[in-house]
């Protein structure tokens, strides 16, 4: 369909003042209403001397996890497994060292207990990180179930794992063939095939470290990194792609002729399945569906991490990426976003920016009144 004419101009003012103060080179952000695109806009540099394009891929970092979380979904549908299955159950070397009850469902929100910090990934192969994390211990006086905490990787690395023992396939060939190609997402990737690189690499956004001064390339477009799959954040993609990710799961789990997921399986996922705990990683209350953030801004507490914008209704599910990225929907609004910038600065400069533009995004849609000054 083509795009509204809508040219977001807070949205933009805020996006150009934050690479005017040194947050960050360029970006991408990719709106749409009941499907319709109300925006499709790039801006700045995607690596020194090159314009940001649409059809640039971003990193998308930790905006990858839901994918991983429909990946599992999936097999759920296909009765293959079931949320409350341990994870024992399925990889029976993880039921050691206090881990032996922990289930699906704790990964999937976040309870588990086991965030190893350091699990290998890129260097380690894929064996390596599944057998370290499987010897994890589980942390002092944590409840699963009870106890919440993000997991930046490991939790994620062992539903991937768990993926590619039930369907056989290596998790990223299978969300590659079962989530990304029947939505169109064609440039899309959780681990860009190494004889695919070269082919992609002038098109890969490259990040700085902005907290540092002056700011610090970040090789995370390398070889190295880009062609090793990683559950929690290794997802590569044009934000628009991913707005289509988000499209479907607003359409019930289908778009256009593709179906991913059943609409009972979609609302299951972003239902409200952990809440009210204080998170341990994050220090703050936030609430969690199977794999994706909710709406948190009822705790009431400023810049809520992973937050949507003021604007954003109670029912609006989604994801973060590592201070550069956020996609989601918002049901009440018919509202997808999908955006992303290849700066990292610090984490308040990073929550103060974000909260700005995804509130100023609402506003220039006219789906949010402006604050009184």
């Amino acid at each position: 369909m083509p795009p509204i004419e809508h040219p977001l101009p807070r949205t933009l003012e805020l996006l150009e003042r934050g690479r005017a103060d040194g947050l960050h080179p360029g970006g991408q952000i990719y709106a749409s209403i009941d499907r319709r695109p109300v925006a499709d806009l790039a801006f700045g540099e995607a690596s020194p001397g090159r314009p940001m394009t649409p059809e640039h891929l971003m990193l998308w970092l930790s905006s990858s996890k839901p994918v991983t979380a429909v990946a599992v979904a999936r097999l759920w549908e296909a009765g293959r497994l079931e949320l409350d299955d341990r994870v024992a159950d399925h990889l029976p070397e993880f039921g050691v060292r206090g881990k032996e009850a922990i289930t699906i469902r704790h990964l999937l929100t976040h309870t588990g207990g086991f965030r190893l910090l350091r699990v290998g990934w890129p260097q380690r192969s894929w064996q390596e990180i599944i057998a370290r994390i499987c010897d994890a211990r589980v942390e002092p006086r944590w409840e699963p179930g009870r106890t919440a905490g993000y997991h930046q990787a490991s939790s994620w690395f062992i539903l991937g794992e768990i993926v590619r023992r039930l369907d056989g396939r290596p998790f990223e060939l299978y969300v590659r063939q079962e989530i990304f190609e029947p939505l169109g997402m064609n440039d899309s990737w959780i681990g860009i095939p190494d004889a695919r690189y070269d082919a992609y690499a002038e098109r890969l956004a490259h990040l700085l470290d902005t907290e540092k001064s002056p700011p610090e390339p970040l090789e995370w477009h390398a070889r190295s990194r880009v062609t090793r799959c990683s559950p929690a954040g290794g997802g590569w993609g044009p934000m628009r792609q991913l707005g289509r990710f988000y499209e479907a799961l607003l359409g019930g789990g289908r778009l256009d002729d593709a179906r991913i997921l059943r609409p009972q399986t979609v609302a299951a996922l972003v239902a409200r399945h952990r809440v009210g705990l204080v998170d341990k990683t994050f220090r703050a209350k936030i609430d969690w569906g199977l794999g994706f953030v909710l709406d948190s801004e009822h705790y009431g507490a400023p810049d809520v991490p992973y937050a949507y914008g003021r604007h954003s209704s109670p029912r609006t599910f989604g994801h973060a990426g590592y201070r550069s990225s956020s996609a989601f929907a918002d049901p009440e609004h018919r509202l997808v976003v999908a955006i992303a910038v290849n700066g990292i600065p610090g984490e308040e400069a990073h929550r103060r920016r974000f909260s700005a533009v995804l509130t100023a995004l609402y506003e220039d849609l006219a789906l949010g009144s402006p604050a009184a000054p």
